[in-house]
């Protein structure tokens, strides 16, 4: 059967995470193996046992869910489960992009490894963060960052019609903070993360980056992904890898993107890896289909439907 595969990213990471695929399942197994093997690491046991600081570290974090997630996705393709529309959330696009057959298991890994260890140096480098911001639409998150003076801040995340993470250096997310609070946030938190995500901070990185990508070989996708900087289907193999270097410095549309989803006139989507973020999300968007979590072995009962 085709699904459309929702694929979660940096936030969902959990310790123990796909344990129990690994254990039941060979497909798995040998997938997370094959990540040992390629990054010359043991990412298995960052993966299932932590330390928890281990795995937050975001070096650390991109290959290990774009690991689990690539590996479920094999699973659910051997049982007979099919994309026919895939997208992911920031991070998760990688793994959006393997299920849809944009470039190997190996070559995605590669690209996630660099990626984090590109990320990781940029917050390094330039001190930025993030704020999740409740309660305010993203007209007038927008309304208040452009009167913010103390440096760069942007939306980075467009999670929900009520939901939205900003990014940018660490002053103006903080004095953005209080603008939001007093124009009727319901709530604005900084969050425990290295760098200013989905921001012009991070152009050393992306500029680093898109020659990384050079040198991999993007195929035309075997179905439409949604891509997080135009919330449009793309097939392209080249479009698809500009975009990938855009993401990095743009916000995740994932409004946007959900609403494509809900056009589609697909029946059931299936949120490949940890917990049920956005499963939640797609809720809060207002998704009319079926949204299944699978992130552990119990979940695959859908399969029988």
């Amino acid at each position: 059967m085709s699904y459309v595969f929702m694929f979660p990213g940096q936030g969902s990471q959990k310790v123990g995470m796909g344990k129990d695929f690994y254990d039941s399942y060979e497909v798995v197994k040998n997938r997370i193996d094959e990540a040992n093997e390629v990054l010359q690491r043991d990412l298995r046991a960052i993966i299932f046992e932590g330390p928890e600081d281990a795995i937050k570290a975001t070096q650390n974090t991109q290959p290990a869910l774009y690991t689990v997630e690539s590996a479920i996705c094999d699973l659910l393709r051997e049982k007979g489960a099919t994309p026919s529309l895939s997208l992911g959330h920031s991070l998760g696009e990688y793994s959006a992009l393997y299920a849809a057959g944009v470039f190997s298991f190996v070559d995605g890994l590669r690209l996630v490894a660099k990626r984090g260890e590109l990320m990781a140096k940029a917050g390094e480098v330039t001190k930025g963060t993030m704020a999740a911001v409740i309660g305010l639409s993203r007209e007038q998150i927008s309304e208040v960052l452009a009167i913010v003076t103390e440096g760069v801040v942007v939306p980075a995340n467009e999670n929900s019609p009520e939901q939205t993470v900003i990014s940018g250096d660490v002053p103006a997310v903080q004095a953005a903070c209080e603008k939001l609070k007093e124009a009727g946030a319901k709530r604005a938190i900084l969050l425990p993360v290295s760098g200013a995500f989905h921001s012009p901070l991070m152009e050393q990185a992306a500029n680093e980056f898109k020659t990384f990508l050079s040198e991999i070989t993007f195929n035309k996708a075997q179905c439409p992904v949604i891509t997080n900087v135009a919330a449009q289907p793309e097939e392209d193999g080249e479009t698809l890898k500009e975009l990938l270097v855009k993401q990095l410095l743009s916000p995740v549309r994932w409004v946007d993107a959900m609403t494509q989803v809900d056009a589609s006139g697909h029946d059931t989507a299936v949120e490949v890896g940890p917990g049920s973020v956005l499963k939640g999300l797609a809720k809060k968007c207002q998704l009319a289909m079926n949204v299944v979590s699978c992130g552990t072995v119990d979940n695959l009962y859908f399969l029988a439907e």
